[in-house]
Formats: structure tokens, C-alpha cells, sequence
């Protein structure tokens, strides 16, 4: 990128580091961080601050507990699939909860036995659950009590749950379920009344994943949902063998949301599923299947009954009967779906509502589903993050592992020596693991180096720090000129699919030292490449903190961060990629004389693209009241055919921001380009007038995460 900007260049005293810690992360007035792979809710303060003191407490709970487990791991060891958290409705902020991530904030224990499994299931403190064999539930029926904030997971292919399930009570909350078989608690009685021995069974808990688990041969249902039981997702498992299969209902509210898709279905008789009373049933991609000449056939398949109202797409049907059911009172819009040998009803009707105002996803085509799902859906050998038909769906295997660490304990001393380890034109990830610290370091991840993962390994982003001071006007140590603004950023990513997690980025460039000097820009992160993935990332600095690039004018480049800080004043996210910041904190800074002025951003986006998209987040900081722009037109080199683009909308904005958000630069007016807002809240929003523009409805409804990052759908690995 060219160092031509045609911006004024701003001064504002320096920040050192305290305690290995960048003090802008220390600072009085600052928000706090959450732990590794913290979540924001509408109040970013809160639920930051909340986070970090549940993971103190299970922290000191752990250590009170004294016993050691069968098997242990520290959260620096617990496997790549640990980390991953929901999609569709258990991944939606609500009733105090940001998603659903499980156990991920505590221990990894590996269980075999049926005491160890209860033991750490019913703890209070989080913990992820590894069973790692086949576990005989006694007596028969019995269903283990899950506490919140577990993830249950099955080894490969070998945990086995024999004879029993998993109740998750009233109030309980943050589960997953991944990669078991729960089988063979069948007492010989097909439409048996007397035993309610169900895989696993739900009353009154919400934000839970059921996801990559083989459910069969249960004396009663596979999963029952039940008494108000919400925000539950559940994807990519085999359900069969079986009676009453998947009930949703019990209750005569309606407030249950649920999402079920990649389901495969094969020899059920009814409830495949059957919804009752069900706020919002969004069914997709899901295979129905009943085999002819077998002992099981089919009742009915897919049931909105009572006020349900679901939305069901690109499913397939094959020999079903009655493949689609709807009371009278439900509504039940299909869409795309396909019936292959099926008899019987098949009904629509009413208006139900769209997904996609709750929740990004992405359809498979319909006639791609019963393969995916045959070869895709139940427990795999090596389980990534990602439950989708990329990775899932092809047993894709485990990622290589490198390990970072100051001390020697690694295999690398630094960052950069991990990434020269990676082989060019790697085929499938590398996840370069680093120990806390404080890394200062640049590190650069080369074009040919695809497929890298970056993250840390303490139970806080602020615990591994990879930090440089370089600036614009720097003069590089070789004397071959200055770094100029993109050579100033500590870390630099030029490879397509890169990853960054749990980690500190920082740029503590001293400007109040330097003041003189003509050039301060100074980059904290760059990005030049094609989906990326920042998920629980401080990146910080002050002025050009954040710079999403491409590879060249022509070529894409987006970008995903997501549950992240980015800091800084003057211009602090900038570039010509398309990127979505999404439930996110853009914290403002003053610059280094204590005043309160500056940029949040500076888009140069190429006409005909996509820009920045800030969604679901916040705006806020140590700053004074009407200071701080959304944005500016950045028309590098002053290229009058860029059209650069800032979308604000459904997120928080404190009284920082000023009442005409947007101002002009270089001599290029903001109204020629697209900046815009919606639906925005707090001290610093305001209402529609010809300073500040505000979408329409159906302009809004284009311009979202899903429209905004087109056939690409981000998945940690």
C-alpha cells in the first residue's frame, strides 16, 4: 500500500508496557476483557467483566476441589474442538447468556468411568468431558444430571454412552454434547409408556448444542425438549432405531427456539420432530429416511402443531409417510425441500418468520444433502470446530499443532520461528499454540502459508501479548528507508485463512517520544488475504490500529472479528477489505495530549465491493462526549473511483460519538460514498436527517453479515 494518504498526522503521548502488559489493557476507565474466547451481550461491560470473574471462580474452585481426576489436562491442552461454540439459535445472546460455548473456561478431564463422568458432569465448575470409552450407565434408564457450562465429547469415535442419557434441568444452561453414541436402554416394548429412558432429555434449559452424536435404541425418546426449553441447536447427528424419536413441547407457552439442521433420520416411526407451542422451529438441510421391506415404518415425519411456527428448507424426504404435518393453528413455510417415495400429507400455510434476523447460515443444495449427511453426520474419528459440510462432512484430519513458549517449554521461542516451520503450500491447518507471555516480535505469515492459526493458550487474551513500536516514519534497521504504514504492523497476514484467537496484538509505538517525527501511523495488525477469522482478540493501539487490506485492488479479501477489542484513535480500522466486526467493542482512546478527538474508521473500499460492516457491537471509551467520527472516506493516493463504504448498525454507541457521525477527507465528500446506520442505541445514536443517513428496511436487509461475506460462512478451527 502506498504511504500517500493525505491525512493530517496526529500526535498523543505513548504508552509503555506494565507488567508484560500493554497499560492500555490496565488503565483505569478501560473496559475489562473477557477470558479466552469471551462473549459480548448487548452490555459489553458486563458480560466481559462477568466472564472473567466466572473464570476466576472456577479457577479457585478447581483448586479447591484437591482430588485429582482420572485424567487432567490445563485449559492450555484441552483439544482444537474444545473451542468451538454454536451456531443457529444456541448461539443467540439471551436470558444472560452469550452463546453457547460449554466448558471451554475450565479444565479437560478424560472420563472412563460412570462415577468420574457423574462427578464432573454435576460440578459447578465448568469443565470439558471427555469420555474416552464405552460407559454402562447402572442402573438402566438412569439419566446423568449435566450442571451448566459442560461440554460432554467423545473421543473419536470410541466414547459410548450404554444404557443411559443426560438430563439437563430447569435453569440449566451452556451445554454441549458432541461426538457420543448414546445407545441400547430399549427394554423390548416398542411404544413403551412405562420407561422414560431418553439419550437426552431437557426441561427448562436453554443454550445448549447437541452436535455430532449417534442417538439410538432408547426405550423412549432420543431427545425430548421439553417445558420451555430454548435456544438449542441441533446439527450433524444420526438419529435411529428408534420410537418416539425428538419431541419438542410439553408446555402450553410459546417461547421455545430451536434450530435443527444436518439430521439424518433413518428408521424412526414418529416425532422426527414433532414441535408443539414452538416460538420459532427453523428446520434445514435435515434427511428423512425410512427404508422399505424393514420392521420400522414411518407415522410421520416433520409436525408443527399447536402456535408453532417453523421455517423448513432444502430437506429431503425419501419413503416417508406423511412426510410434512401442520395443525390448523401452526404455521409452517417450506422452502426447497425434496420428496423422493413419500405418501400422504405434505401441508404448508401461514407466515412464520425469517432465520436470518437471528442468526447468519448457509444452505447446502438439496440434492448435495443425503450425501453429506451419510458420509457426515455422527461421531468422527477427529473432530474439528466446524460443523458444516467443509469439514465435517469429510473426516478432514486433526490440525498440525506447533508450540510457542518464552521460557523453552515449547518447541518455538518465538511466534515468527513457528510460522517459518510451516511448509509452503500447506494443505490443511496449523495451529500455532503460544504459552503467556510477552512476544516482541514482528511476525509476518507469507501468501504461501495458508491455513495458520495464531492462539493463545492463557485463560485470558490479555495473558499472551505479541507486541512491536514500529512506525511510519520510522527508519528501518537496515537503513533501506522507512517502515511506511503497512511495514509498521507487528503482526502482518498475507496468507488466505488465517486464524487468530485468545491473544493480544499491540503496537506501543511512543508517539509523545517521537513527536517529531513525520509519519506515526503505526499498525497493530494487518490483514491482506481471504477469510480471515479474529475471535477473542484485543488488537491495540492508537492511531491505524487495524488494517484490513487485500492482496491487490482487484482481489477480494474478507474478514470475520467477533467478540474482540480493537483500540485506538485516529483511523483504527482501515483498509479496502470487506470485513465484518461483529459483537465487538471499538474502544476510542484519547491521543497522547489528553485530548478527545479522532476516526473510529477510514474504508478505501473498490467500487462494486463490499466494506466495513459493524454489527451487534459496541463504541465506547475513556473519552470525552462528542469527539469521535464513525468514519471517513479514505480515497488512497486519491483514487476518485474507490467508493468506500461503513455500515453501523444494531449496536451500542456511547455519547463519544458525534451527532453528524461522518466527516469528509482529502478533499472527498463523505456524501458521494456509502456510509450509513440502523437501528443503533444509546447516548451517542441519533435519529435520520440528511447528516446522518439511516438504511430502510429493505435496504437493511442486504446489508448484513450474510450478505456481506457472501458463499463464505466462518468457522474457527
Amino acid at each position: 500500500m502506498t504511504e500517500v494518504r493525505g491525512r493530517a498526522r496526529h500526535r498523543r503521548r505513548g504508552k509503555a508496557l506494565v507488567i508484560g502488559v500493554p497499560a492500555v489493557l490496565t488503565a483505569a476507565g478501560v473496559l475489562a476483557y473477557g477470558t479466552a474466547f469471551g462473549v459480548f451481550g448487548a452490555d459489553a461491560r458486563a458480560g466481559a467483566a462477568a466472564v472473567e470473574a466466572k473464570a476466576g471462580a472456577a479457577k479457585a474452585g478447581a483448586a479447591k476441589a484437591g482430588a485429582a481426576p482420572a485424567s487432567t489436562a490445563p485449559a492450555a491442552e484441552a483439544p482444537v474442538w474444545a473451542r468451538a461454540v454454536a451456531d443457529g439459535f444456541a448461539s443467540v445472546d439471551a436470558l444472560g447468556q452469550q452463546g453457547t460455548y460449554g466448558g471451554r473456561d475450565g479444565r479437560t478431564v478424560t472420563v472412563r468411568t460412570l462415577a468420574d463422568l457423574e462427578k464432573y458432569a454435576t460440578a459447578p465448575e465448568p469443565y470439558v468431558i471427555v469420555v474416552a470409552g464405552t460407559i454402562t450407565v447402572n442402573p438402566t434408564g438412569k439419566e446423568i444430571k449435566v450442571a451448566s457450562d459442560k461440554t460432554i465429547v467423545g473421543s473419536g469415535t470410541s466414547g459410548h454412552i450404554v444404557g443411559g442419557g443426560f438430563f439437563l434441568g430447569q435453569g440449566v444452561h451452556n451445554v454441549i454434547i458432541r461426538n457420543l453414541t448414546i445407545r441400547d436402554a430399549y427394554q423390548g416394548i416398542w411404544n413403551d409408556k412405562e420407561h422414560d429412558f431418553d439419550a437426552v432429555q431437557m426441561d427448562g434449559a436453554h443454550h445448549v448444542w447437541i452436535d455430532h452424536n449417534d442417538l439410538r435404541h432408547m426405550a423412549d425418546g432420543l431427545i425430548d425438549s421439553r417445558k420451555d426449553t430454548t435456544y438449542v441447536t441441533v446439527s450433524w447427528n444420526r438419529l435411529g432405531t428408534n420410537n418416539k424419536t425428538f419431541g419438542i413441547g410439553w408446555t402450553e407457552n410459546v417461547t421455545a427456539d430451536l434450530t435443527i439442521h444436518h439430521n439424518w433420520f433413518r428408521e424412526t416411526e414418529q416425532r422426527n420432530p414433532s414441535t408443539d407451542n414452538v416460538a420459532h422451529a427453523h428446520l434445514y438441510n435435515n434427511l428423512l429416511q425410512d427404508d422399505p421391506g424393514t420392521n420400522i415404518t414411518s407415522s410421520y415425519g416433520n409436525y408443527a402443531r399447536g402456535k408453532t411456527r417453523m421455517v423448513l428448507e432444502n430437506s429431503v424426504f425419501q419413503g416417508v409417510n406423511n412426510p410434512v404435518v401442520k395443525d390448523g393453528t401452526a404455521a409452517l413455510v417450506q422452502r426447497g425441500n425434496v420428496f423422493s417415495g413419500t405418501t400422504g400429507r405434505n401441508e404448508s400455510g401461514g407466515t412464520a418468520f425469517d432465520p436470518r434476523t437471528f442468526y447468519p447460515y448457509t444452505l447446502d443444495p438439496t440434492a448435495k444433502v443425503p450425501a453429506l449427511l451419510r458420509s457426515g453426520a455422527g461421531p468422527r474419528p477427529t473432530i474439528g470446530t466446524a460443523s458444516s459440510a467443509s469439514t465435517a462432512s469429510t473426516g478432514a484430519a486433526a490440525p498440525t499443532v506447533l508450540t510457542v513458549a518464552k521460557d523453552g517449554s515449547g518447541r518455538f521461542t518465538s511466534v515468527q520461528k513457528a510460522v517459518d516451520a510451516v511448509p509452503a503450500g500447506n494443505s490443511s491447518r496449523v495451529v500455532i499454540r503460544v504459552a503467556p507471555g510477552v512476544y516482541r516480535e514482528t511476525v509476518k505469515v507469507p501468501s504461501n502459508k495458508p491455513q495458520v492459526t495464531i492462539e493463545g493458550t492463557g485463560g485470558s487474551r490479555k495473558d499472551t501479548v505479541l507486541v512491536e513500536g514500529h512506525a511510519s516514519g520510522m527508519t528501518r534497521p537496515d537503513g533501506s528507508g522507512t517502515y511506511g504504514t503497512s511495514g509498521s504492523a507487528t503482526v502482518a497476514v498475507e496468507a488466505d485463512d488465517f486464524q487468530a484467537r485468545n491473544l493480544t496484538i499491540s503496537n506501543d509505538f511512543d508517539e509523545a517520544a517521537n513527536r517529531d517525527l513525520n509519519g506515526h501511523q503505526a499498525v497493530a495488525l494487518r490483514t491482506a488475504a481471504d477469510r480471515i477469522v479474529l475471535d477473542g482478540v484485543i488488537v491495540t493501539g492508537d492511531q491505524d490500529t487495524l488494517l484490513l487490506d487485500t492482496a491487490a485492488k482487484e482481489r477480494p479479501g474478507r474478514v470475520y472479528v467477533t467478540h474482540s477489542y480493537v483500540i485506538g484513535n485516529v483511523d483504527f480500522v482501515f483498509g479496502r477489505a470487506t470485513a465484518v466486526i461483529d459483537r465487538s467493542v471499538l474502544t476510542l482512546k484519547k491521543r497522547w495530549d489528553g485530548t478527545s478527538a479522532g476516526y473510529v474508521t477510514a474504508p478505501s473500499t473498490p467500487a462494486g465491493r463490499k466494506g466495513f460492516l459493524i454489527t451487534r457491537s459496541t463504541v465506547n471509551g475513556d473519552v470525552a462526549a462528542g469527539g469521535f467520527f464513525l468514519g471517513r472516506p479514505w480515497h488512497a493516493g486519491g483514487d476518485a473511483t474507490l467508493s468506500p463504504q461503513t455500515t453501523v448498525r444494531d449496536s451500542v454507541l456511547s455519547a463519544a460519538v458525534k451527532p453528524t457521525p461522518w466527516t469528509d477527507m482529502s478533499g472527498f465528500s463523505w456524501k458521494a460514498d456509502r456510509f450509513a446506520e440502523y437501528r443503533n442505541t444509546g447516548p451517542g445514536s441519533g435519529p435520520a436527517h440528511p447528516d446522518r443517513p439511516h438504511l430502510t428496511p429493505t435496504e437493511a436487509a442486504t446489508q448484513d453479515t450474510l450478505h456481506w461475506l457472501g458463499d463464505w460462512t466462518p468457522r474457527t478451527s
